[in-house]
C-alpha cells in the first residue's frame, strides 16, 4: 500500500539506507519501475542526499531507514528541509509496539521522534481487516498530501513490521485509493489592495527577497521589471538579480542612514544571510514605527524578522511576484502609460540613492587587490565561471563560504540556509549532482567537509560533481566574531583547529584530488578543476591562512560581527 501510494502521488526517488527491519520496504521500492532508489549508508548523509535530489527537480523525495537510532540521524536534514519549505518523506521501519521499551534490540520510541520538525507524524497500523486497511490508506494519503501543502514541510511515516520479515512471494501491488487535494492560492484581490497598491504608492518602496528554493528565469524577469518601480534587494540564494547590499550597507555613514530607510517593505521568501540588513531594517522600524512591513511566507506563520511586521500572507513567493508584476503591467496598459518607468520624484530619489550605493559597492569589490586568501579564491573561481561554456549549478556551504558567495556571486546559488547548520552541505550537493546533468560545484569550508565526508562514500557519484574545499585549518568564521579572539579557548576548542587534509579521503573513495598553497598553484589547478572531464568527482583543496582570511574579509565588508 505504501509503495503504491508513493507512485500514485508522483514520488519518483527514494534514498534507502541499509538495515534488516526496512529490507521489506526497500525490496518493494526497488522492484517498482516508477521508483528510482539510491543507496546511502550513512543516515546523516542520506537525509541531505534526499534534500539535494528534491531540490534538483522540485519534487519531494522519500528517505527510508531501519529501526532504532537510524531515524534520529535524519533530524538535521529533516529540520533543514522543513525550514526551507522543501520537505522530505521520512519512512522508518519499526519493531511492533509491544516490544518498545522492553530491552530488545533497536526498540527506542520512534513515534513523534521528529515531531518538532515535521508537519505530520503518523504511526501505521499493521492491518488485519478492512477497517484497519482503510485507516492505513487514509494515514498514508494524509502524509503524502501534507508534504506538498501549507509550507511544504517534512512528514514522518513510521511502519511497525512484525516477524517473519522476509517473504517476497506477493506477485504485484494491489490497487489503492489515492486522495487528491487542491493547493491553496493567494487571494489576488486582497493581495493587490493591501500590498500591491500601497507598495507602489509608497515614497520609499523596498522589496526584499529571502532564500528561494527554485531557480526560475520567470522570477528574474519579474524582479527586473519591478526594480523599475521600487528598490529590489536580494541575495544570490534568491535570484540571478542579486546585489551586494551587505557591502553597500557598510558604506553608509551612521548619520546618513535615514536617507536609505524604506517606508514600505515587502519581504518574500525565507532566510536572509545578511545580519547587517536585518539590523538595518530593525533600526528603521524602531525609529519609524509607521513603516509598513509585510511578509509572504509559504507556511502562513508570523515571521517577524524585522521586529515590525504589519501583516502576513500565506503563499508562494513566485506566485506573489508574478501577481505583482502582472498587475502593474496591466495597470500601465489600461492607463496607456509605461508603468514600469513611472516613479514619483521621492521614490526616484530613494531608488537612485540605493543604486548609486550598489555601484560603489561593486566598484569596491572589483578594485580591491586581494591577497591570497579564501576571498581571493572565491572571487577568482566566480570570475572564471563566467567564461565557462557549459551549464553549471553552484552550492555553497554555511559559515564563511556563503558569506563569500554574497560578496562575489552574481548568479543564483544553492545553500542550506533553512537552519544554517554546517552539516550536510556536501551531501546535499552530491544528491543534487546525481539528479542533474549540469556540472555541480560545491564550495565548502574544512569543518563542513570533514564533518560530511561520508557524502563521498557513494558509487552513484560522477564527474559532474566538483568540490572547492577551502581549508584554513579551523572554523575561520569564529575569527570574525569581535572579542572571541581574546578567549584562550578560541583556537583549539571553539574554532576546532586541525591539520587534516582531504587527500586520503579522496583516495579511499576514488575521488580526483588536486591541491594549492599559493596564487601560482591555484591558477594552474583552477583551470584543471573547471575544465578537465572525469568519470568520478574531483576535490580541489586550497590551503590558506586563517588570520589572513579574517583580515581580508574585514577590509572588504568592515565586518565586526557575523553569525
Amino acid at each position: 500500500m505504501l509503495t503504491a501510494l508513493l507512485v500514485a502521488h508522483n514520488i519518483k526517488r527514494v534514498v534507502v539506507c541499509p538495515g534488516s527491519r526496512n529490507a521489506v520496504l526497500v525490496n518493494d521500492f526497488q522492484e517498482h519501475p516508477a521508483l528510482q532508489c539510491y543507496a546511502v549508508t550513512d543516515e546523516r548523509s542520506a537525509g541531505f542526499y534526499a534534500l539535494g535530489l528534491s531540490l534538483a527537480d522540485n519534487v519531494p523525495v522519500a528517505v527510508c531507514v531501519t529501526s532504532g537510532t537510524a531515524l534520529l540521524n535524519l533530524a538535521p536534514a529533516v529540520a533543514e528541509a522543513s525550514y526551507r519549505h522543501h520537505g522530505l518523506i521520512v519512512i522508518s521501519a519499526d519493531r511492533p509496539q509491544a516490544w518498545i521499551e522492553q530491552l530488545d534490540g533497536q526498540t527506542l520510541q520512534q513515534v513523534n521522534a521528529l515531531a518538532p520538525f515535521v508537519e505530520r507524524s503518523i504511526q501505521l497500523p499493521e492491518p488485519t481487516d478492512a477497517i484497519e486497511r482503510w485507516h492505513c490508506n487514509r494515514l498514508i494519503n494524509e502524509a503524502l498530501l501534507s508534504v506538498r501543502q501549507r509550507g511544504r514541510k517534512s512528514v514522518h511515516i513510521n511502519v511497525p513490521i512484525s516477524e517473519p520479515l522476509f517473504d517476497f512471494s506477493r506477485p504485484s501491488l494491489s490497487q489503492v485509493r489515492k486522495i487528491t487535494q487542491y493547493e491553496k492560492v493567494i487571494n489576488e484581490t486582497a493581495f493587490i489592495n493591501n500590498i500591491g497598491r500601497p507598495l507602489l504608492e509608497a515614497q520609499r518602496p523596498m522589496l526584499i527577497i529571502g532564500q528561494l528554493n527554485i531557480h526560475d528565469n520567470a522570477i528574474d524577469s519579474c524582479l527586473s521589471q519591478l526594480s523599475k518601480r521600487m528598490l529590489v534587494v536580494c541575495e544570490p540564494t534568491a535570484s540571478d538579480y542579486a546585489v551586494p547590499f551587505d557591502v553597500a550597507l557598510s558604506l553608509i555613514a551612521e548619520q546618513d542612514a535615514c536617507m536609505y530607510w524604506p517606508d514600505f517593505v515587502l519581504y518574500l521568501g525565507d532566510t536572509l544571510t545578511s545580519k547587517r540588513m536585518k539590523k538595518f531594517i530593525r533600526k528603521c522600524v524602531e525609529i519609524k514605527p509607521e513603516t509598513e512591513v509585510w511578509h509572504v511566507s509559504e507556511d502562513g506563520q508570523i515571521h517577524d524578522t524585522f521586529q515590525g511586521q504589519t501583516g502576513s500572507v500565506e503563499g508562494d513567493a513566485q506566485e506573489a511576484l508574478s501577481l505583482l508584476a502582472e498587475w502593474v503591467n496591466n495597470s500601465a496598459m489600461a492607463d496607456d502609460t509605461d508603468a514600469f518607468n513611472l516613479l514619483t520624484q521621492s521614490s526616484k530619489v530613494f531608488v537612485d540613492c540605493w543604486h548609486n550605493l550598489f555601484h560603489l559597492a561593486e566598484n569596491k569589490i572589483d578594485a580591491m587587490d586581494l591577497p591570497f586568501s579564501q576571498a581571493y579564491v572565491v572571487k577568482a573561481f566566480e570570475q572564471s565561471l563566467e567564461d565557462m561554456d557549459y551549464c553549471y549549478q553552484v552550492h555553497y556551504a554555511n559559515s564563511s563560504a556563503i558569506r563569500l558567495a554574497n560578496i562575489f556571486s552574481n548568479h543564483y546559488i544553492w545553500a542550506n540556509r533553512g537552519v544554517n547548520g554546517i552539516e550536510g552541505s556536501l551531501s546535499t550537493a552530491a544528491g543534487f549532482s546525481i539528479a542533474k546533468e549540469d556540472t555541480v560545484f560545491c564550495v565548502i569550508g574544512d569543518l563542513s567537509f570533514f564533518y560530511d565526508q561520508n557524502a563521498l562514500w557513494n558509487s552513484n557519484l560522477e564527474g559532474n560533481l566538483r568540490i572547492l574545499l577551502l581549508n584554513n585549518g579551523c572554523g575561520g568564521i569564529f575569527y570574525n566574531l569581535a572579542g572571541l579572539e581574546k578567549s584562550s579557548a578560541c583556537k583549539q576548542y571553539v574554532a576546532a583547529a586541525h591539520q587534516a587534509n582531504a587527500k586520503g579521503i579522496c583516495e579511499q573513495n576514488d575521488i580526483g584530488y588536486i591541491a594549492a598553497y599559493n596564487e601560482e598553484d591555484f591558477a594552474i589547478g583552477l583551470a584543471t578543476f573547471l575544465t578537465e572531464k572525469t568519470k568520478r568527482p574531483m576535490v580541489y583543496e586550497v590551503f590558506t591562512d586563517v588570520e589572513n582570511d579574517a583580515e581580508t574579509i574585514k577590509k572588504i565588508t568592515c565586518l565586526t560581527n557575523v553569525r
